[in-house]
């Protein structure tokens, strides 16, 4: 692994960074742990495979323990077992659409047949003819086909009629119907908002029919991604407004759209209308009357945020140039994304693989009706939940490696002072160092987030087995709970990214790079939060953009074709993709930011440009320090007014006065949100607003405000 020809350097207390001159093993011991879980997790692959369970995912099997397309051993007392299926490759289940979802299986009985029905066969006569042209026995193996229409047996251990036309999985060998509506019982009885039965057949009916334009306008989302990421690259410096204005047309025109096209279906008489699609067309503008109505507060909304922020992005418009320069010098890192996903495709791939492995492995037992089911027994039961652990942590680890990957070609990026001196690819000597050095560390922090993630996990999965049984203070006590986890888990990951940046720059374990992470974050809490404000809210908007052109190109499409009927589901399809699409691709953007400010932060906490301690900043950040310098300097000679759009990034008395208004507002919106969705939990939920206001909010935005006047210049003033 590398580790042998660099020896730890013993920390002192108080230690200087030296980005990027040695380069040791860091949490060697959570690296042998995570490959001893590892380890863990293919035995039970194994495992599950060693014991047939392989076998029977593949093949199927009946319900009396025969595996389809083999030779079986006999069951001891389980009739009509052991039986040679070797021409019946195929599993057919006589009543396919009769689901239990609390044991997530079909309850009907499986037979093993050399052929699936292609056709729908609606009497048992029919069921005969196939058996005797195609040599299938539709029917238990006790009656002969010849007598499918003799015996009264027929009722119950014979195919519930009308046999639908079935196609035979691929790799899976199981018969599964072609008719959607199979699905959309199944669909019915998972979703349980929607009362009507026949607007869920709709809904589904509008996914089928649209499927090719969906795929269309998914692979728009992503197109439009590339392009974005492209166009950041030579037009950072300007991004920011270009986004700005972008949004803003785009979120006028978009309602504008919405409204003329509700006003037009309004207008339109209905005496032309069909009666069968009277239905389908209240459907559709109810749901564009909701889509106008919600794009005009969200366009409100974006407009006030956007004016309130429009002069805290002097440092923003800096690090998103230097961004576009990392992009321009290291190209790999907008592939990014595609190895990632590539990566945790292949390690769902397998976990569900092994789950399905998993369903199918054990001793075969007899349940009450007689029929066999596969069970493991003992302490090996308990390898479900070592497998959804495993789901977890090695999820995050993947994630993980992304970040440092990242982040070891931006800290290299940025501390290499001649960029001709740059490695031939950074992004893969960042990998190599990670797979070299740094796995530890990475597996550390995913472990750190699974801990987080777990309860919360849990108790998501107890809130919702819990719904409409529980009273209102167990109700908001569950979402307290749930809430306070995710917005550690969310602090956690922000951190760890930093310090995943940290231990590129110093080669540092995790615990201590965190640390270090940490000082230089609340020494720059201003800029931390002007940062993640404007940047992120910058970066927000081209998601936005994203999702809003794809919407944008569904309505226009969806409302010229003639086909479709209700447009909220696919709709909502599109949109969900394009912003995932889009996150993933601007996620990395927001990464390069967040790592090029911790270096720029640590650039000017131990250098300050003279002799012997030059500063590493690329000139548009060196310009931005000299323009603080000329503010902080015409301030105290006070010309303060002048230097007001810098001020954020320096600290100040508007920004320890918007600190100390934050808390109040926060409440408000918290007693606002309860008193509209708590219900008869109003006074439980407000009761819980002020315990936090008063002991979680008010101190912290406190620690922050003193932290905002006590620190020093991070810049010294010549």
């Amino acid at each position: 692994m590398g580790c042998c020809s660099s020896a730890s350097a013993a920390q002192s207390s108080k230690r200087e960074w030296k980005p990027l001159e040695d380069r040791s093993c860091t949490d060697i011991p959570w690296l042998l742990l995570f490959v001893l879980f590892c380890i863990g997790m293919g035995f039970i692959c194994g495992f599950s495979v060693a014991t047939g369970a392989a076998a029977r995912l593949v093949s199927g099997y009946d319900s009396y323990g025969n595996i389809c397309g083999q030779r079986n051993a006999k069951l001891e007392a389980i009739p009509n077992s052991g039986l040679d299926h070797t021409h019946r490759k195929y599993v057919f289940f006589l009543d396919p659409c009769n689901l239990d979802l609390i044991n997530r299986k079909i309850k009907s009985i499986a037979l093993c047949v050399a052929a699936c029905p292609r056709q729908e066969l609606k009497t048992l006569s029919d069921v005969q003819k196939f058996a005797e042209i195609n040599g299938s026995a539709l029917c238990s193996y006790n009656i002969k086909p010849s007598e499918y229409t003799l015996t009264s047996k027929s009722s119950g251990f014979c195919p519930k009629l009308p046999v639908p036309a079935s196609a035979p999985i691929p790799f899976f060998h199981r018969c599964a119907p072609v008719n959607i509506s199979c699905y959309a019982k199944f669909a019915e009885a998972l979703i349980t908002f929607v009362s009507d039965n026949s607007v869920l057949h709709r809904l589904i009916s509008g996914v089928m029919t649209s499927k090719e334009i969906i795929l269309g306008l998914c692979l728009l989302s992503l197109v439009l991604s590339m392009i974005l990421m492209v166009i950041i690259r030579y037009i950072s410096r300007v991004l920011v407004w270009i986004l700005t204005v972008l949004v803003i047309l785009g979120s006028l025109g978009g309602t504008g759209v919405l409204w003329w096209l509700y006003a037009k279906q309004r207008r339109s008489p209905k005496e032309a209308v069909i009666p069968e699609q009277l239905q389908i067309a209240e459907d559709n503008l109810r749901a564009l009357l909701i889509y106008a109505i919600s794009a005009t507060v969200f366009t409100v909304i974006l407009f006030l945020i956007m004016l309130v922020m429009r002069k805290r992005v002097a440092l923003t418009i800096a690090l998103f140039h230097v961004a576009g320069k990392v992009f321009i010098h290291l190209p790999l890192l907008v592939f990014q994304p595609f190895w990632t996903f590539f990566a945790l495709v292949l390690f769902w791939a397998y976990w569900i693989m092994t789950l399905l492995f998993l369903g199918t492995t054990g001793s075969a037992v007899q349940n009450e009706q007689g029929f066999v089911e596969y069970k493991i027994s003992g302490p090996l039961q308990y390898m479900w939940w070592y497998h959804v652990v495993g789901l977890i942590w090695i999820s995050e680890f993947i994630l993980a490696c992304q970040q440092m990957t990242v982040a070891g070609a931006v800290v290299t990026y940025y501390f290499t002072r001649d960029k001709r001196n740059l490695p031939f690819t950074p992004i893969l000597a960042s990998v190599n160092r990670l797979i070299r050095y740094h796995l530890g560390t990475v597996a550390k922090g995913s472990f750190i987030i699974t801990l987080v993630k777990i309860p919360r996990m849990v108790l998501m999965y107890i809130h919702s087995q819990l719904k409409g049984k529980e009273n209102a203070c167990a109700r908001c006590m569950l979402k307290s709970c749930i809430c306070c986890l995710w917005c550690l888990e969310k602090c956690l990951s922000y951190l760890n990214q930093n310090a995943y940046t940290a231990t590129a720059i110093n080669s540092t374990n995790f615990c201590t790079s965190a640390k270090d992470a940490f000082v230089i974050l609340v020494e720059n809490a201003l800029r931390v939060a002007a940062i993640n404000t404007v940047g992120d809210f910058m970066l927000f908007l081209g998601k936005v953009l994203i999702v809003c052109s794809t919407g944008l190109a569904g309505i226009m499409l969806l409302n010229y074709q003639q086909d479709y009927t209700v447009w909220v589901l696919p709709l909502i399809i599109v949109c969900l993709f394009a912003f995932l699409v889009a996150h993933c691709f601007l996620s990395i953007y927001e990464m390069v930011v967040d790592v090029l400010f911790l270096c720029f932060a640590i650039d000017t906490k131990y250098n300050d440009g003279s002799p012997g301690r030059e500063f590493y900043m690329d000139k548009v950040l060196m310009e931005f320090v000299e323009n603080s310098r000329k503010a902080m300097k015409e301030a105290g000679k006070g010309g303060a007014a002048d230097a007001r759009e810098l001020k954020p990034m320096v600290g100040g008395e508007e920004e320890a006065a918007a600190l100390h208004d934050f808390p109040f507002h926060f409440f408000s919106v918290c007693v606002f949100t309860d008193c509209t969705s708590s219900g008869e939990a109003l006074v439980v939920c407000i009761t819980q607003d002020m315990l936090l206001f008063l002991f979680a909010c008010l101190p912290i935005t406190w620690m922050a405000e003193v932290l905002s006047q006590l620190r020093l210049p991070s810049v010294k003033v010549s």
